[in-house]
């Protein structure tokens, strides 16, 4: 029995009864659409053979006529609108054979033992998880292929002889993570049950279900786009209504079927590498915790720059080597290191990584799709100095512009760029002080932000080259920024004054090295003086490193 709770067998056949209920649905809205048209012709027959006669008669002909019509064209509408929207792709990387020879013969050896059709490509996801997407929508211009039943189970008709029509195989899409973090053998065990979908994803009427629900909530997202005029708003709200209602007849069937595809694919992957499975699971887990670490502590700030670290993938391996050195969470680490990696089944592991580098940042952050002057990217040997130290003497300069527009100067000059006037502000006003500083840096960073937010698409390329954007973080508050801003000014004050140097935590990002080590005990210090208006733990701070806070720092 598999995770869903039905076996293998149990599983398929669930799916194909799923499948033909979305389809009966599909059929009797058609049915219904040209209810009124048999009617109509049904009414002109009998009117013709003389077996119906009288005004009464002839109104409600033609009654009934107009009707038909008037369906029709409104359902020819709905069905031109759903055959012809472009259902959602996932933003991914393709992976051509070329580049993967390897990874490519390692997946089509597992749907040879899995007994499944291999699938049509693969593709690359900056996220941990991995899943099939069919890209076969006569939108996207793929065409069907007519495939024998030794290559598709359930593709041909066996009893009466006749090949059915099927669509390709859906495309295999990747973690990129996976591949430099796992070894070959967990990742194919990982993929087993993944490519064991192929199997039921190749049945005819599941394939026909998936598209016809594909199509309905493409049809959807055509009618909410944003720029329509009113007459195509109007047009189209009919539209949608229509959709919305299939789908909601199609939820519960839809959720069904694919359970019992999950089923069927988790029950045919159990004879493959289960053992390492279990371990690979494990490795699942582990990957995603450093790759979130990774992505918010070190890409964000990066991102927020206009600079996108250009191997993400690789340093998903630094940070989880830290993680699991510092909490010891995998038995045999330095063992199952030197177990060859997956992403030696590529050809150029970094052209790879640095693909999928640039579209985490389109998809977390919404950076541009091509490199340019405000959009370069780093290596992680030059992360610290030009990351680190260069968002540190942006932050320092960003409060020092806020405290002048505050009025703090001395005399007819700008006052000059110390710690000291910052910790004078804090203190002096405490917290309503605080409240204004925060307020100042939060209203610039918002502007700051906004100037260099992506244009949103229009409608011409809504559904085509649009990116959706996840956000890794809440918006932050100004009190957050402030405490950020002050870190960022002591920071700046150690370097300049004390002999530190920038550096990068794999887990926590940026950070301050004295004397080669990292500094970790500065959050509190600054919190107190932010918080409290109390500089006296900071000051303690600052004397240990040998600090000067009335020393001017260096801004950009």
């Amino acid at each position: 029995m598999s995770d869903t709770g039905m076996g293998g067998e149990a599983g398929a056949l669930h799916a194909r009864s799923r499948a033909l209920a979305v389809l009966r649905i599909r059929s009797r809205a058609l049915a219904a659409a040209l209810l009124p048209a048999a009617v109509a012709v049904v009414l002109g027959v009998a009117a013709v053979q003389g077996r119906i006669d009288g005004s009464g008669w002839d109104t409600a002909r033609w009654a009934v006529t107009a009707t038909a019509l008037l369906v029709l064209l409104f359902a020819g509408a709905v069905a031109a609108v759903i055959v012809r929207a472009r259902p959602a792709l996932s933003p991914t990387v393709h992976l051509a054979e070329s580049a993967a020879p390897d990874l490519y013969r390692l997946v089509r050896d597992l749907a040879d033992r899995l007994d499944v059709p291999a699938p049509s490509a693969i593709a690359l996801t900056p996220d941990c998880d991995s899943w099939l997407e069919d890209r076969t929508h006569r939108a996207h211009g793929a065409t069907e292929a007519v495939l024998s039943a030794r290559s598709i189970p359930g593709a041909a008709d066996v009893r009466s002889g006749r090949t059915r029509r099927v669509p390709a195989a859906p495309v295999l899409v990747i973690g990129s993570p996976f591949l430099w973090w796992m070894r070959v053998g967990e990742l194919r065990a990982i993929l087993a049950p993944v490519v064991a979908g192929t199997g039921p994803s190749a049945h005819p009427d599941i394939a026909a279900a998936r598209r016809f629900v594909r199509g309905l909530d493409a049809a959807v997202a055509v009618t909410t786009r944003p720029g329509l005029d009113p007459v195509r708003r109007l047009a189209l709200g009919f539209v949608g209504s229509m959709a919305r209602l299939l789908l909601r007849g199609c939820r519960v069937h839809v959720a069904e079927m694919e359970r019992g595809v999950a089923a069927a694919a988790s029950e045919r992957a159990q004879g493959v590498d289960y053992g390492v499975r279990i371990v690979a699971q494990e490795q699942v887990g582990l990957a995603y915790a450093g790759w979130d670490r990774l992505l918010t502590r070190v890409a964000l700030p990066a991102w927020r720059m206009g600079r996108w670290p250009s191997r993400l993938d690789a340093g998903v391996v630094s940070a989880l080597t830290e993680l699991s050195r510092r909490d010891r969470l995998a038995e045999g680490f330095t063992s199952r290191l030197g177990e060859r990696p997956a992403c030696d089944l590529l050809e150029e592991p970094g052209a790879a990584d640095e693909a999928t580098s640039l579209l985490a940042a389109r998809l977390f952050h919404g950076g541009p799709a091509e490199p340019g002057p405000d959009w370069a990217p780093v290596d992680w040997a030059a992360y610290p100095e030009e990351v680190v130290d260069r968002k540190w003497r942006i932050e320092a300069a960003r409060l020092h512009r806020v405290l002048d527009g505050l009025g703090e100067r001395r005399g007819a000059e700008p006052a000059a760029p110390t710690l000291a006037r910052v910790i004078d502000h804090l203190t002096a006003g405490d917290g309503e002080a605080a409240e204004r500083l925060a307020a100042g840096i939060a209203a610039e960073v918002a502007g700051e932000e906004a100037a260099s937010a992506p244009p949103a698409p229009g409608p011409e390329s809504w559904g085509a080259d649009a990116i959706p954007l996840f956000p890794l973080q809440p918006p932050r508050t100004g009190r957050e920024l402030l405490a950020d801003h002050v870190t960022a000014m002591v920071c700046c004050a150690a370097v300049d004054s004390a002999g530190a140097t920038p550096g990068l935590d794999w887990l926590d990002g940026p950070s301050l090295l004295v004397d080669g080590v990292r500094r970790s005990d500065l959050v509190s210090p600054v919190l107190t003086l932010v918080e409290d208006g109390n500089a006296e733990e900071l000051r303690g701070w600052l004397s240990s490193i040998g600090i000067r806070p009335e020393k001017p720092v260096r801004l950009v």
